[in-house]
């Protein structure tokens, strides 16, 4: 009987050890009061009321964004592929994806296409590309035409589909661009 006693006590003894505070333990906390930071002045603030973007006229600010369909039918879009866009063969996005050998200008890299999306297309990307292609990250097919995408949505180069596993076109600079497996 006298051990579970002692044994008790001993317990009880290292319990209430364990809640003392020590004075070794304030010297543990070495990093220095943190003090609020000061206001700061601010200059003159201005505001106003923003154009509608969706009623802009002729010569207004923003003007009018041409639609996939129209670029591809005046050739006003990359290069003006009006030729290319007329002899164009069928797009299926299912049949563009995976690696493709990118030659654009002088250079030659690789791309691949997934089924991915990737806020207004799909998503894609280059490898050891120069120029333009370094900022592609997505592409769509529209029409005849396949587009390619920064990661903004802005169209950076438009290929057309000229043979089973080719497909040619040009980038936003007007460098010649093809696509081939």
């Amino acid at each position: 009987m006298r051990i579970h006693h002692a044994a008790g006590g001993l317990m009880m003894a290292l319990a209430l050890a364990g809640c003392q505070r020590t004075a070794s333990m304030d010297s543990v906390n070495t990093q220095p009061a943190l003090r609020p930071l000061e206001a700061q002045p601010v200059g003159t603030v201005s505001s106003s009321q923003l154009p509608d973007p969706t009623t802009s006229t002729a010569g207004g600010q923003f003007p009018a964004k041409p639609t996939t369909d129209t670029a591809m039918a005046t050739g006003t879009g990359m290069g003006g592929d009006a030729a290319a866009a007329a002899s164009g063969l069928e797009v299926k996005k299912e049949a563009m994806v995976g690696n493709w050998r990118v030659a654009n200008g002088p250079s030659s890299c690789d791309m691949f296409l997934t089924l991915t999306n990737l806020g207004g297309g799909l998503r894609g990307g280059t490898r050891g590309c120069a120029g333009e292609l370094t900022t592609m990250r997505s592409w769509e097919v529209a029409g005849k035409q396949v587009i390619l995408k920064d990661l903004n949505g802005n169209a950076i180069g438009r290929l057309y589909k000229t043979a089973d596993s080719r497909f040619d076109g040009s980038t936003n600079s007007g460098q010649p661009l093809s696509l081939s497996r």
